[in-house]
Parts: structure tokens; sequence; C-alpha cells
């Protein structure tokens, strides 16, 4: 192990994490987006009860892994750099409103391409472009010049603010937190009957705290060369098309083994239940609507410093502000969106 690149065993630990999602999407059917149709439209909470089940894994996993001294939370950009509430609602707004016009978000279309989804692909490519046209491309200068990203001037995120504010200890804080999601998760009776679903949810959950756990490891191994991370699915998708485009093994990142890791846990997925086929878009219409969602999800993922997973579970599991605010914003735009294709509305 000590012979191999450090971002060779960062990318493995993003793979396996990867992967673990993918297959909690295929198999226990965990997607942002079908939580939230099924909740509101199909009158069922039990997707949406699963992300309890995730977050409680997470953020127990991550925040004791955190106190045993396993993860370096500080050096995560969700709390290195210095919150701002405006980017987190502006951007998971136009992030949520993509996802609905786009059918996915950049997690559920790598999904989708993973079992043979070719529209899903068209969404990661230009999510992807997007992501980087905002993230260092023409629109960085008003992107930066709008929502700076200054650096934290000293400890932020939840447990430092309520704890500051109730005198309460971190430990009883972190797993209060941690406990009511699961609890939230639990109480509902169909959950707790689906074994497969409750099974996939703590593996995404553990997902999530192997790869903070994983990258702090190797932040450690390499002097501070790579950076502590966890699952993220919107500037990731641009770094792994630049690494497929121009780069050899010595470029290899967490964010290229992550993004491989869920497609082929997605394939795995879909061969095991029998769902892999080869799916295209027929109508221009239903493309136009997916490009234009893709485009805002990637300007959007880039403002709000991720996506419906690098904020919606990574950034909650890290106990950042920024992660419940941005998925409050983007179930908020993904509702709003949702509610204007049903009633009929299409964009040109």
């Amino acid at each position: 192990m000590d012979m191999l690149p450090y971002g060779l065993l960062a990318a493995i630990i993003g793979l396996i994490g990867g992967m673990v999602l993918g297959l909690a999407a295929r198999l226990g059917d965990f997607c942002t987006l079908g939580a939230l149709e099924s909740a509101v439209y199909g009158k069922d909470q039990t997707r949406a009860r699963l992300w309890g089940i995730v977050l409680g894994v997470a953020i127990l996993g991550t925040q004791l892994g955190a106190l045993a001294g396993w993860v370096d939370l500080g050096s995560s950009m969700y709390h290195a750099i210095s919150w701002n509430p405006l980017a987190s609602i502006l951007g998971g707004l136009m992030f949520g409103y993509g996802m609905a016009m786009a059918g996915n978000c950049g997690f559920g279309a790598l999904v989708r391409f993973g079992g043979g989804d070719l529209r899903s692909l068209v969404v990661v490519v230009v999510m992807g472009i997007f992501g980087f046209v905002a993230l260092s491309g023409p629109l960085a200068p008003l992107r930066t010049l709008l929502f700076p990203q200054p650096d934290a001037t000293g400890p932020q995120g939840i447990v430092h603010d309520l704890g500051a504010v109730t005198g309460l200890p971190a430990s009883l804080i972190i797993v209060t937190l941690g406990l009511g999601c699961l609890i939230w998760a639990l109480s509902h009776q169909p959950l707790r009957r689906a074994p497969r679903q409750l099974f996939w949810g703590i593996a995404a959950g553990l997902a999530v705290v192997w790869c903070f756990v994983g990258t702090t490891w190797v932040s450690d191994s390499s002097l501070g060369a790579i950076s502590v991370e966890g699952p993220s699915f919107t500037a990731p998708l641009g770094r792994t098309l630049i690494y497929l485009m121009t780069s050899t093994a010595g470029g290899i990142t967490f964010s290229v083994g992550a993004v491989v890791g869920v497609m082929a846990g997605a394939l795995i997925g879909s061969m095991i239940r029998g769902l892999f086929r080869w799916e295209a878009c027929e109508d221009p219409r239903e493309l136009g609507r997916q490009v234009g969602g893709a485009v805002l999800m990637g300007v959007g993922g880039v403002v709000a410093m991720g996506c419906s997973v690098g904020q919606g579970v990574t950034a909650v599991a890290a106990l950042a502000w920024s992660g419940p605010v941005t998925l409050a914003a983007i179930i908020a735009g993904g509702l709003f969106g949702l509610h204007q294709l049903i009633s009929g509305y299409q964009p040109d």
C-alpha cells in the first residue's frame, strides 16, 4: 500500500464508497427526487423516511469518528470555509428546481446511466461542464463576487454553535441529532417492515463515514496533499470528465473514484434486479428540459458547494449548517419544479 500514489489510494476509497452508494440506490431505492415524488404525490413516505436512516448513521459514525480522532472534519471544506447562508439557499433552490426539470440529481443521473439510461449521460456531461463553468470558467469571477468563500476564522458548525448556546457536551448533541434522525425514520411502520431498504440505508450512511475516515488517513499520510472529502456529485462530475480526457493514473483523485464507483454499483445492482436496459430520449422537449435542468444543477451545486448528496448527506454528516439549509432549499426547489411539471408546465 505504501507504494501506491496517494491520489490512487484516495480514488480506491472513493470507488468503494461510491459502489456502496450505487448499490443502495438500485437495491435500496435511495434517491432524492424519488423520495420527494413518492412522499408528496404518491402519499408514501417510505423512501423519504429512509433518508433518516442514512443521515442518522452518517451523523453518528462521522461525528463519533471525529471525537475518536479518525475523522478530521476541520480540514474538510464544510468547516474550513466560512458558511455563506445566501449561497446555500439560492444555490440549493437552483439545484432543486434543476433536479426536477432534469428528472434526477447528479447522483441519480449516474445511477440511471449505470442502468443503461443514455438520457442520464447527457445530464451527467452537461452538469459536469457547467459546474466547471461556474467553478473556474467564465462565470467564476461573478460567482466569487456574489458568493465569496473565505476561509473560516474559527470553529463553526451545528455542534459548536449549539454547544456554545446550551452548554451541552458535543457527544450529547451528536447522539441526540443522530438518534433523532433514526427515530423519525423508524417511527414509520412501512419502513420498519422493509429490511432490504433498512440494510441499504445503513450501508449508504456507512459509505459516507468510510469516505471521511479513509480520506482523513490518506490526508495524514500525505501531509495534507490529499483533501478530507465525502461523496459529492457536482464538481466531481467535471473533474472526472477532465481526468478521462487529459490525465494518466497520476491525476486520479477521490472524486474520480467515487463517480466511477456509483456507476459500477448501479450497474451491478441493475443486473441483480434485472433492471438494466438501454433507454434513449424520444422527445426533443424532454431532452431540452433535461439539459436546462442539468445546467441549473451544475451552477447551483457549485454555488451551494454541493448537491443533494454532497450537502444533503455529507455536509449533514459533518454537522455543518450548510447541510440542512441547502437540503431544505433543494427540497423546496424540487417541489416547485415538480408542481410545474405535474400542472402541465413545459419550459421552452
